[in-house]
This record gives structure tokens, C-alpha cells and sequence, in this order.
């Protein structure tokens, strides 16, 4: 199921919401409406969370089955059970965690910036092989893509080849699109499991036709 939404009057919804298959949060900020609308398409329990008291909640964190990453000092309100999840707050000079780390239960693709340190922790906590490099020559990763354990879609500067790795490495189909009419931050646009998808409202039919064949 694919389905058109916004956040906070935004089309830019991956900025306020993280899902994965068995949970997605959404800024405390979100109406009943939307939060319905992430329920019904992604088939999972929708919590309302604040991190720093801040909206941002897709740009401040990255999970998988394995884990969850925010940044170094948070305070997180109404995060509840994680099912055994491991839960790193990460030190490092990169903090937009959701912005600069992509991730599934096969691998991670990180900031080129992050210490070794960061790396390290960032692998043990996800339980997944952590590589540094670009997504379509653009560092900030998690906004350059939306990957589920089904499928990835990425920005359209991403070449043949790099999508061939992509594929090989996260272990899903994969393939290059925009959203929100001709956004190349798809990650910054879209919210995905395996179960659903949900993009911002000025996504094209064309565009929605391309996300779900991949997503869906």
C-alpha cells in the first residue's frame, strides 16, 4: 500500500518520522489524522516521540531490527519497549544520526566523516557490516535514500554501477526515482516497511508509481 501524507504541514515527512517493521515514531507534534494514516499503511504501532524536545525525529535517528541510533546526550520522551533493540547514543561530531546513516538488517552505509570509533559502535549496535562512502555523490546518506528489507530507492545521480553494489550489499531490489515532484532527497520524503509506504503530497503519480514498484 502506498499512500500520500504530510507532517506538521510538511511533504518532507522523513524529516519527522522513522519506521522499520515492527514500529515507526513520529514528532509528538503529528494530528490524529496522520498518525492514522502511518498505522493503516505501515501496519504497525505508531509511537509519538520528542528528541531534545525537538520535531526532527528522522533526522535524529536510524534503526533496524537489531538497534537504534540517536545522538550523544539525547532525551528521548515516549520511546517505550524496543523488543530487545540495542540503543547507542553516538559521540560524534556528526549528529543528524537519521541524515547520515542508511541502514536494513544486511549492512549500513555511513558519513564519510564518522571516526573509526563511531563506526565501530555503529556496527555493533545494528549487527550489520558498515561501509563509508556516497549515495549518488551526496554525503548526507540516509537523505539521498529510503531503504526497507524489501527494497531501496535512491536518488537518480546514483550511477549503474553503484546501484549494482547496492544491491549486492543491503540484499533487496533497488532503484534510482525522486519524490515530493522531483526531490532527490527521497529519504527526506518518503517513510517505508516492508509493509507500506508513504510519501510526501506533491509526489507525482508517476513518481508514486516507481516508489511502490521498489517499496511495495
Amino acid at each position: 500500500m502506498i499512500r500520500k501524507t504530510s507532517v506538521l504541514r510538511s511533504n518532507f515527512i522523513g524529516i519527522y518520522a522513522k519506521a522499520w517493521d515492527d514500529v515507526a515514531f513520529i514528532t509528538m507534534m503529528a494530528d490524529e489524522k496522520t498518525v492514522a494514516d502511518f498505522q493503516e499503511v505501515l501496519q504497525v504501532d505508531v509511537r509519538k516521540i520528542s528528541i531534545d524536545n525537538s520535531s526532527l525525529i528522522g533526522t535524529m535517528m536510524v534503526m533496524n531490527s537489531n538497534g537504534l541510533i540517536v545522538p550523544y546526550g539525547s532525551e528521548i520522551t515516549g520511546l517505550g519497549d524496543l523488543d530487545g533493540r540495542n540503543i547507542l547514543q553516538l559521540k560524534d561530531k556528526i549528529n543528524a544520526i537519521g541524515n547520515d546513516i542508511i541502514a536494513n538488517d544486511h549492512g549500513a552505509i555511513i558519513h564519510k566523516s564518522f571516526s573509526n570509533r563511531s563506526r565501530k559502535e555503529i556496527e555493533d549496535t545494528l549487527g550489520v557490516e558498515t561501509i563509508r562512502t556516497t549515495i549518488g555523490n551526496i554525503l548526507t546518506v540516509g537523505s539521498a535514500g529510503i531503504l526497507t528489507s524489501k527494497g531501496m530507492l535512491v536518488n537518480p545521480e546514483t550511477d549503474d554501477d553503484e546501484l549494482e553494489f547496492l544491491r549486492d550489499f543491503f540484499k533487496v531490489s533497488v532503484k534510482s526515482g525522486t519524490a515530493n515532484f522531483g526531490s532527490i532527497y527521497v529519504g527526506a520524503s518518503i517513510v517505508a516497511n516492508s509493509k507500506g509506504v508513504l510519501v510526501g503530497k506533491d509526489t507525482t503519480p508517476i513518481e508514486m508509481d516507481r516508489i511502490d514498484d521498489v517499496l511495495s
